[in-house]
């Protein structure tokens, strides 16, 4: 039966259309909003917008709610504000940003701080007329005279690279449309090498662009890739010595190289690929070092000349361990950067190439995330990291390679009143029913009732490690009670590589248990109860939400799928679309009739019943190149004509906009706005009378409230 919510407001009409067939492998698939998929069909746009206008009636008595939370979120940023600078040749670059204006400005100043600033380019001005807004690449030329940057007005992902001339101000003629997020830049300062999307807006090809070159003459075409399951990259070496053309599918790599000072020679290949071998290059002297998974499920280093590189002459550095993930590394003249997880947690180590002595940083709260920050100078001993965790802002560290000094430079204001003692952080662990034990990120104001309403999220595809970072809009609903938690669920890294592998493929169906693992724990330990638990996932995390509440409905109160892949047998079988032949290597063959069935037995789209749902909002996006806007609106169709419950079934498409949402920062407050206020709202906890009172403790100096990060030394 359809929604019947407490405010007026009717359910929007699906048009009668012929359902769609689709067969594989003798199994007989009906679709009957299959018809939605066509964006070009004045029905299928009404539809949406119809959809759009019950969301805003059944949100309506919100609105106030939402007004609250976006002017309580606002009111912890510093609208004008400046990121720290980072010095690359003698220039200091950074971002600043104003009040009132949504987009930030990229400036430098030469020599010193002091000197005068220049403004390189004012996002707000390019984004003037425009919905939607986003920079891709943002690339200043070796001799620092011309920027490269490109733009997307749609959301579509789809860039237009433009070269600006940094001493006039003033734009070259030349617009090169159809590109995507890497570029580099040769050392003559006048060649660029960019790459372009195919029409399933996939990477397959490497140019070649001589800046200000005779109109009339076209860029080289260098390196087209016609395998569908791989994608290109193109990025210099921090020694500036290089340029790597990365070819990668989910599971296997190829890179290419080519002298920095030879823009029009030949690329050579350091290794062609070999199914399943994964391997990512640093350049450092006459050496490349490289991270790969060749022997090694975790990842190993090994070293080769760059006369010789390919596998044969590759020489061990760092062995295969089967505790510790090798995630990356970073040359400098005179050291290697180690990024490793151990435990569920990232590490970092230094190695200094003349002493071989260790240096490793060892932080000290439960759960947190570190990674590299700006590091672009090759010749340096300052090493520049980003630390934040759960109740820790964002804090960017220098750390001195030779003297072993950590020093922070800078972290994130929050404004108003926030004193990071008033929350805690801990690290949980949840048994699967084979065992294996489930680390939980939580984080929570002492004091409040338990169990008490909680919002549980996770993720657990492509082997990406959940990171657990801080949120200032997050306290808005933490000063209300709720516990916040992630779920580090197989099917991400976390926990090493056989995290991932065990988590994928025929294993799949351990992300989905390991998260209601991870929610009935958390019921079990008295944190929260079936009543007060809502859960959120987006992108691959909305096919985790799911398939939770296709199985699971009676376990949570309240879900968000936030352009969620839900459609996973119908998208994967049609390689015209935009990562499909790819996803392959990470769902399995839907051409082979037992991943076909495996992956139909989990896929959202396919399972849902006639049964009681949570409450639900889906989020899409029109012009979302990865998750195409008709799957969450399929989704929600057979929903509406499936479920048994009077539980609230909103769909939101943003009609301008892409995957990653709206742009602008104030416009993205307003969407985390209105999820938060759905989300209280569902769970009872809306009334502004409930939020609880801040601390009398009065707020620390932002330098008081970090954490003491230590080093620890050891000889390698």
């Amino acid at each position: 039966m359809p929604d019947k919510p407490s405010v007026k407001g009717s359910c929007p009409p699906i048009a009668s259309k012929r359902p769609h067939q689709l067969v594989k492998h003798g199994d007989e698939r009906v679709d009957p909003y299959y018809w939605l998929r066509d964006s070009k069909d004045p029905e299928v746009i009404a539809y949406l917008e119809a959809e759009n206008a019950y969301t805003q009636t059944m949100m309506k008595h919100t609105e106030d709610l939402q007004l609250r939370l976006y002017e309580e979120m606002l009111s912890r940023i510093k609208e004008t504000d400046m990121s720290l600078p980072f010095r690359y040749g003698e220039y200091y670059y950074y971002e600043r940003t104003e009040a009132g204006k949504a987009y930030g400005i990229f400036c430098r100043k030469q020599g010193s701080l002091e000197a005068e600033e220049q403004i390189l380019l004012d996002q707000n001005q390019l984004a003037e007329g425009h919905d939607y807004f986003s920079l891709g690449n943002l690339a200043v030329s070796p001799d620092h005279k011309t920027l490269a940057y490109s733009v997307d007005t749609d959301g579509s992902e789809r860039y237009t690279l433009y070269f600006l001339d940094l001493k006039t101000l003033e734009r070259y003629p030349e617009a090169l449309e159809n590109t995507y997020y890497s570029l580099a830049w040769a050392n003559d300062s006048r060649t660029v090498f960019y790459t372009v999307v195919d029409a399933a807006n996939r990477p397959f090809q490497l140019w070649r662009h001589q800046l200000a070159h005779d109109p009339d003459e076209e860029d080289t075409l260098i390196f087209h890739e016609s395998d569908e399951a791989f994608y290109l990259s193109v990025e210099s070496t921090r020694s500036q010595a290089y340029i790597l053309l990365s070819v990668d599918s989910s599971i296997t790599s190829e890179v290419h190289y080519l002298n920095a000072d030879d823009p029009t020679g030949t690329f050579r290949v350091i290794q062609r690929r070999l199914q399943g071998v994964e391997y990512a290059v640093e350049h450092h002297s006459d050496q490349f070092y490289i991270v790969t998974n060749d022997q090694a499920v975790n990842f190993r280093l090994v070293q080769v000349p760059v006369s010789a590189p390919t596998r044969p002459n590759w020489q061990e550095v760092i062995p295969h361990r089967d505790d510790v993930l090798l995630e990356e590394i970073s040359a400098f003249a005179n050291h290697l950067v180690i990024y490793e997880r151990r435990s569920g947690l990232p590490t970092v180590r230094v190695w200094d190439l003349n002493t071989e002595e260790e240096h490793q940083i060892s932080f000290p709260e439960p759960t947190y995330d570190v990674e590299e920050d700006a590091n672009p100078e090759f010749h340096t001993t300052t090493l520049r990291l980003s630390y934040t965790s759960l109740i820790t802002p964002e804090s960017i560290f220098d750390f001195d390679m030779v003297s072993h000094e950590l020093q922070l430079k800078k972290q994130m204001e929050v404004l108003g009143v926030y004193n990071r003692a008033d929350y805690e952080s801990r690290r949980l662990y949840a048994t699967a029913s084979d065992g294996t034990q489930i680390p939980i990120s939580l984080v929570y104001k002492p004091g409040i009732p338990l169990p008490g309403p909680l919002l549980l999220t996770g993720y657990g595809s492509y082997g990406f490690s959940y990171p657990v970072t801080f949120s200032s809009t997050r306290l808005s609903l933490l000063d209300r009670g709720l516990t916040m938690a992630i779920a580090h669920i197989r099917g991400g890294s976390e926990m090493g590589r056989l995290w991932y592998e065990n988590g994928k493929f025929l294993y799949k169906k351990n992300t989905f248990s390991d998260f209601i693992t991870c929610a009935e724990y958390l019921i079990q330990e008295g944190w929260t109860t079936t009543d007060q638990l809502a859960i959120l996932g987006g992108s691959a995390g909305g096919l985790l939400i799911g398939h939770v509440i296709n199985q699971r409905p009676d376990l949570v109160k309240v879900a968000v799928a936030d352009v969620p892949f839900v459609d996973v047998v119908t998208t994967i079988l049609d390689t015209s679309l935009p990562l499909s032949a790819m996803e392959w290597e990470e769902w399995g063959d839907p051409t082979d009739p037992a991943y076909y069935r495996y992956i139909k037995s989990y896929s959202p789209y396919d399972n849902v019943e006639a049964q009681a749902y949570p409450h639900l909002l889906i989020l899409a996006g029109l012009n979302d190149p990865r998750v195409k806007y008709w799957e969450p609106a399929k989704w929600a169709a057979k929903l509406r004509s499936l479920k048994t419950d009077h539980n609230l079934l909103l769909l939101k498409t943003n009609m301008g906009a892409g995957h990653g949402g709206a742009s602008g920062r104030y416009e993205r407050l307003k969407e985390r706005a209105f999820e938060y206020a759905f989300i209280l709202d569902r769970l009872g906890v809306s009334s502004v009378e409930l939020a609880m009172k801040p601390s009398p403790k009065q707020g620390r100096d932002p330098v008081e409230q970090t954490p003491t990060v230590s080093e620890s030394q050891t000889e390698g």
